[in-house]
């Protein structure tokens, strides 16, 4: 959904600036900044980089998963059960870690406890990020998701109630990072740059998924499941050293940018409707259709995406017969942007193919291909509608992506714990029905965008400026 750049060049027209772009200028009568080593983009980087590092310590639970359980006392494998690829030998010296006696229903607690305390910090993380500065609250949000990421196998060893508590509270430090960044950006990023530079530095959420499931999965069959937990775990700790030199608040405060990037950034954010100080409409934003309309898409794509997320590594092993190292054959391939389609139509695409691997069997071939298609077309989707949030209303993006966040969270908390429940007997018949339910989930979602979905500033999210006096 594109930005109103007509509007932005209305008002720029208004205020006496010249709206048709002079050589070497941007369209708004300024001087552009070169892209080469500037800062805006040296944030987009290290935010890349920031988003490879929570979800990659959101998902990596879920490959180690497979490896932290007693498969020997587990005997709810149904006779439907696709029979098991040959792997190869595993070093010996990687059956030192522990494993565990947990049934489907613990399984799913676990999985699902992170988006427990996830939800906790999304609207709240929006607004301490515009009250507070956005880049501590966000470098400490995930420097405590690493250091706790660091704990799990100590809380594994414990016992299931402190692995889920550990969870919880890595799902607290992450839940601040989305709505944090979308303040941050509302400060830096172009109005003409904004579609690049939020698909650079969102990239690292599709990156950390696509690359840590399967190393998780190597890891777990070269090293162990709880050097997973480690080196990702030192992966986010260099993060937030990079973090903390590097990124500032905004371009007035960054010590070492340019001043003709710093000028350029400042002024072609002078015209954006940014709203009194102190003041939410906080009634016109919780009554907004186009608002709810990316509330229900993005729920709708995270049920999908949370099924997959979680789950996937689980169905692989104990349906289609794949071993924790074979895991990664789909997960190379899974969540990379294959094309530049609307946001609906990559919405009912995943739910198509995903009904499609429920009805294929044992053909594992036709398994990874669906479930793959499934997953690449999911990853564009959420690009049309995470956008939409600035669209909409550019100076409340924190707060409304907390607000959307916080429903589409909820998909993480419940999805894995139904799913398990129905799939106690792991049947293939069992996990159509999960399947069926994403589905048709994500359909509603998308036809429902479709009709109350909107790319133009809300008239709520425009203050009213009056002289002084009036």
């Amino acid at each position: 959904v594109p930005f109103d750049e007509g509007r932005l060049l209305r008002m720029s027209a208004e205020a006496g600036s010249d709206p048709k772009p002079a050589p070497g200028a941007t369209n708004f009568g300024l001087p552009a900044a070169p892209a080469c080593c500037s800062s805006r983009y040296g944030l987009a980087l290290l935010s890349c980089y920031g988003f490879f590092v929570v979800y990659s310590l959101r998902v990596n639970l879920s490959v180690a998963m497979v490896d932290m359980l007693n498969t020997t006392h587990q005997t709810n494998h149904s006779a439907s059960v696709c029979p098991a690829h040959p792997s190869p030998a595993r070093p010996k010296n990687n059956h030192t870690a522990n494993v565990y006696n947990w049934d489907s229903e613990t399984q799913g607690w676990i999985l699902g406890s992170f988006f427990y305390g996830y939800i906790l910090t999304q609207i709240p993380g929006g607004y301490m990020a515009g009250r507070f500065g956005a880049k501590w609250l966000m470098g400490f949000g995930i420097l405590g998701t690493a250091v706790f990421t660091l704990l799990t196998p100590l809380a594994a060893d414990l016992g299931a109630s402190y692995l889920i508590a550990v969870r919880v509270l890595e799902g607290i430090g992450e839940g601040v990072s989305f709505p944090a960044m979308y303040t941050m950006w509302a400060a830096w990023a172009p109005p003409l740059e904004r579609s690049r530079l939020l698909t650079i530095s969102y990239l690292g959420a599709q990156l950390g998924t696509v690359i840590s499931l399967p190393v998780s999965g190597q890891i777990c069959f070269y090293l162990g499941w709880t050097y997973v937990f480690y080196i990702f775990g030192i992966i986010g700790l260099v993060w937030f050293v990079l973090w903390a030199f590097f990124v500032f608040d905004s371009p007035n405060t960054h010590p070492r940018i340019s001043e003709r990037e710093r000028l350029y950034i400042t002024n072609s954010l002078k015209n954006e409707l940014s709203p009194s100080a102190g003041f939410i409409p906080w009634r016109a934003i919780l009554t907004s259709r186009p608002l709810l309309a990316i509330v229900v898409a993005h729920f709708s794509y995270n049920w999908t995406f949370y099924t997959l997320l979680t789950l996937l590594p689980t169905y692989m092993n104990d349906i289609l017969g794949f071993s924790i190292q074979q895991v990664r054959m789909l997960k190379l391939t899974g969540c990379c942007r294959l094309c530049r389609m609307s946001a609906v139509l990559c919405m009912i695409g995943p739910a198509l193919f995903l009904v499609a691997a429920g009805f294929i069997g044992c053909d594992y071939t036709l398994a990874v291909t669906f479930l793959t298609l499934s997953s690449s077309l999911g990853g564009v989707s959420a690009s049309g509608f995470n956008i939409n949030h600035l669209d909409i209303a550019p100076s409340y993006a924190g707060i409304l992506l907390g607000i959307t966040n916080t429903f589409a969270t909820i998909p993480g908390m419940v999805g894995p714990v139904i799913a398990r429940a129905l799939t106690q007997h792991n049947t293939i018949a069992e996990w159509q029905v999960v399947f069926y339910i994403a589905a048709a989930i994500n359909v509603v979602g998308a036809l429902f965008y479709s009709v109350f979905g909107r790319g133009t500033v809300q008239p709520w999210a425009v203050s009213e400026v009056y002289p002084h006096g009036d």
